[in-house]
This record gives C-alpha cells, structure tokens and sequence, in this order.
C-alpha cells in the first residue's frame, strides 16, 4: 500500500505528533464524514462541530494556552490540515479561523482583542471570517472600494466584500477597508467587525462547483459603527499586513492538496485492487500501475518540500517566494492526481456518492484563491529577477 513506498516524515514522527494524528483520525470518522451530505444539502456545516473541534483542542492549536490555544507549533495545524484534505473534508473551514484570521490578533491585535477574541475562537463559540476580495477586486487588494470613515470614536464602513469562507456563519469578520480617503493618509486598514452589529449583513451562501458544505456568501456594509479600539495594528498598514500573513496562508492551501492527494491515491489502490475487468483486478493493468506510481511519486516529492516549508513556517522564515512556490506547485499536482484518479474509477469516478468525485469537484479552487496560480508565477518571478527591477525602477525615476 502507499505506506509502503513512502518515506516516514520526520517532521510528524513524534509521540505527540502520532497521537494528534490518530485523536484526528478518529474525530474525522466517527464525527465529520457520515454528516457530509447534510452539509451539502444545508450549505454549511453545523455550529456543533466548531463546538467538537474547541473541546478536542483542533481549533488555535499554534495559539499560546494563554489565549485559549493549544501553545504547540505549526506542525501540529499543518497535520490537522493535511488529515482534513486527506478524507476530503472540505466543510468546516477551520484553517482559515485558526490560522489566517488567529495569528493576525495574536501579532498585530492589542492584548485587549486578543483576551477578547482569541479564548473564543479557540473553543469554537466564535466563528470568523475574512473579508478581503470585493466585486471588483480580487488579487489586487490595493483597489479595494470597502470605505471606513473616521467619526471620532468609532468608525463607519460602507462596502460589500464577496466569496467570503464562513461568511454565513461567522459571528466576527476580519475586514479591509480604506481609510483617510482622499488624503495623502489613504491606504488600507485592518477592522475586527462583529456580525451582530447593526447594518452588517449577509448574503445567500453561493451554489459552487464544489466544496459544497463549506458556507460562501458576500457580505454587505452599510452604515457600520466600528469602535476605534476595532482596528488592528496601525491604520493604513492593512496591506503591509496581509501581505506579511500571505506566506502561511499559502502554504495552508498547498499542505491540504498534498493531504487531497494522499487521499486520492489511497482510494484508487483501494477501489482498482478489488474492482475486475477482463478477469482481474485493475491494478493488475500497466497503465493503472504506471499512473498511479506517478502520481505516488509526485506526492513523495511535494511532502519532502512542504515538510521543509513547514519547518521554517514553525520558525517564521518562511519566504514569500516559497510559500509561491509551494502554494502553486502542489495544487497543479493535486488537479493532476485527482483527475488521473478518477479516470481509474471510470463511470463510477463521475458519481457524486464517491468521494473521488467530490475530491475532482473540491479541488479546482485551489489554484483560484489565496491569490490565482498565475499570481504565483508572477511573484516567483519577481523574486528572481529583483535586481533587474530595482535597476528598471531607479533608470525610471526622473533625475
């Protein structure tokens, strides 16, 4: 079976590691997967298993215990990541809670927000949400037009912000908005806003592809009062900000495709040993061992790279080029094993009652958000060749 060909990971080989593993294991089969079609039929997963997940400490795990979290390293959010996209568990978007919208307080919030927020977040009681892309801005989040008007002691926002993963349910959502507009102040701003707030409203979760239990909307801003004790880190440094956050929000969506593919390949060794053609089984054809050796192989290759892209996110050094890299590199191997997969279910690979359809249907995303795989490119790209950049840019400026 596939243990068989792959090297141990050292990076999960702990006791520790290997006990975390199995509690997941276990939450994930005998709590997530038989609830999965209701959750597509409902369009989000219940509150209950955020409630679950605090209790079992999966929620904040890189989280200081001072705060509510569990105080271990990253390693420990990657294998819950990886387990996650390994069983197809597309629904609860745990990851981006626990480890985009956590460590924003926890490094740019006031002591205040972060006793505030961060105990809740971490049992499960509070749900949260990014707010970042808007109708008409995707990848380029300078263009945002989501407006926060300064009004002495608190702010009001006018805006609209769309695909916003735990949108419907959140019950606080980490918003950009622009602020000081107009003046030579303007830029970006970061505001924590609580859905409970007047004038803030969400919309019908979107009927996607995939990733159907996993609630999508847009959200709606209209005459907000945010208190100014809202705003995280300094105003107009919201888009230094994210842009520092980018790395492990990258390397987050590259650790649950290399877990998707995983998955995958496990399934269709599974299904091709036991299902017959022409007198045997399908894994005694050529090709069905050829295809599946590469996309074993493939899968080898982008573990050892993101077990190292892991280490240095536990160390906070992870580059934003590498995080790229990682981040488009491991969803085109991801696409490329799902489908070669599939094909080796035939029929039976295109019917939504098999996992392998939902993994096809849930994957395609990957390579569209936290920044397009053609972004990818352009800032690999841009790493590369920053010398020859800085050089055009200064032969630019006037004398």
């Amino acid at each position: 079976m596939l243990e068989n060909v792959l090297i141990e990971r050292e990076i999960y080989a702990s006791e520790e590691h290997k006990m975390t593993r199995k509690m997941i294991q276990d939450f994930i089969a005998h709590e997530m997967i038989d609830k999965v079609d209701e959750w597509e039929k409902n369009g989000m997963v219940g509150r209950e298993i955020w409630k679950r997940a605090g209790e079992l400490g999966l929620l904040c795990i890189d989280i200081p215990e001072e705060y509510g979290g569990g105080g271990l390293d990253f390693s420990f959010s990657a294998l819950f990541i990886e387990e996650l996209g390994r069983r197809g568990i597309s629904g609860p978007g745990f990851s981006l809670h626990s480890d985009i919208i956590a460590p924003y307080i926890l490094k740019y919030g006031t002591e205040e927000q972060k006793k505030k927020y961060l105990p809740l977040m971490a049992s499960g009681e509070m749900i949260t949400a990014l707010g970042m892309t808007e109708p008409d801005c995707g990848s380029d989040l300078q263009a945002i037009k989501t407006k926060a008007i300064d009004k002495g002691d608190h702010y009001l926002v006018n805006g609209q912000k769309t695909f916003i993963t735990n949108g419907f349910m959140c019950d606080l959502a980490l918003v950009a908005v622009k602020t000081n507009i107009g003046t030579e102040k303007e830029g970006v701003s970061l505001l924590l806003i609580e859905s409970k707030l007047e004038g803030f409203e969400k919309g019908v979760p979107f009927k996607k592809i995939g990733m159907k239990a996993q609630d999508t909307c847009e959200l709606f801003f209209d005459n907000v009062k945010v208190p100014k004790e809202n705003l995280l880190g300094e105003e107009g440094l919201g888009f230094k900000i994210m842009m520092q956050e980018l790395a492990r929000e990258r390397l987050i969506v590259a650790l649950n495709a290399i877990g998707g593919a995983q998955g995958a390949i496990e399934q269709t060794i599974d299904y091709t040993s036991s299902r017959t053609a022409f007198k045997q089984p399908i894994a005694a054809f050529q090709n069905t061992q050829f295809n599946l050796a590469e996309c074993a192989t493939n899968l080898q290759i982008h573990q050892a790279f993101l077990d190292r892209c892991t280490k240095l996110m536990s160390q906070d050094k992870l580059s934003p080029e590498s995080a790229s890299m990682a981040k488009y590199s491991a969803t085109e191997m991801h696409n490329k094993v799902v489908d070669e997969c599939l094909q080796l279910f035939g029929g039976y690979g295109y019917m939504w009652d098999y996992p392998i359809a939902r993994m096809y249907a849930d994957n395609r995303v990957a390579r569209i958000y936290a920044g397009t795989n053609e972004i990818m490119k352009l800032l690999i790209a841009r790493g590369l060749f920053k010398e020859l950049f800085r050089h055009m840019k200064k032969a630019k400026q006037p004398d």
